[in-house]
């Protein structure tokens, strides 16, 4: 983690990325500026297939843009090998997805010290920061039950708390809620906002829950792979 950074956790110049179909090319990101600050909750909206799931893969150094230049906490990820681009992700970066991919016969504990056994902490420590990533989450109390035996939105609790045991910095989140019920979804997306205010996280969020954008600081509509409402 780059500490004392106090700029933008995340930053994207002119970003494109275009993929090759058969003979055709498909452009998916075309010119994208965008920039995310501390403590700040931002929406992405655009229906499927405007682009949303590619930038955040570019912003997080999972794909690279054919052009334009994307940085993570003040670092030019294309300037790094992908070893530093995945120690950076690693310490400084979260990722949720809309599906909680926990190993249902781990307890919810478990499931969150695996992104801490990824980092080599001892036991001791990746015991005591996976309770305190369940208790920000509001989930203390269930932290030794199995993932099976938590309803949806826990489990989406317990991924959560997953993405922000190793204290990121930036987070973004692909469709939190899409698989989630109306009252569920929005215990959650109130939860993000808290996350991202009391934890001064940046956070990027992919949606198409008006719940969710309605949480956010600000909300963007991503056209055919171009952000407008900047």
């Amino acid at each position: 983690m780059r500490t004392g950074y106090d700029g933008p956790v995340s930053e994207a110049r002119r970003v494109a990325r275009e993929f090759r179909v058969g003979r055709g090319v498909v452009r998916a990101l075309r010119g994208v500026d965008l920039a995310v600050a501390p403590g700040e909750m931002v929406a992405l909206r655009g229906r499927s297939g405007a682009g949303k799931t590619t930038l955040l893969n570019v912003l997080t150094g999972l794909d690279d843009p054919t052009s334009g230049s994307v940085t993570l906490l003040g670092a030019e990820l294309a300037r790094l090998d992908e070893a530093e681009r995945a120690r950076l992700r690693r310490e400084s970066a979260g990722i949720l997805f809309q599906q909680a991919h926990l190993f249902p016969l781990l307890t919810a504990q478990e499931n969150v010290e695996v992104m801490l056994r990824l980092g080599h902490a001892p036991a001791e420590e990746r015991r005591r920061r996976a309770r305190q990533a369940l208790e920000m989450v509001g989930l203390g109390p269930r932290g030794h039950h199995r993932a099976l035996e938590l309803s949806g939105g826990e489990q989406q609790r317990v991924a959560l708390a997953r993405a922000l045991v190793h204290a990121p910095r930036f987070v973004v989140a692909d469709e939190p809620t899409g698989s989630l019920d109306t009252r569920t979804g929005r215990d959650i997306a109130a939860l993000l906002r808290d996350v991202a205010h009391n934890q001064g996280i940046g956070l990027l969020v992919a949606t198409h829950d008006a719940t969710v954008a309605g949480a956010a600081d600000r909300v963007l509509e991503l056209h055919d792979g171009v952000i407008v409402g900047q």
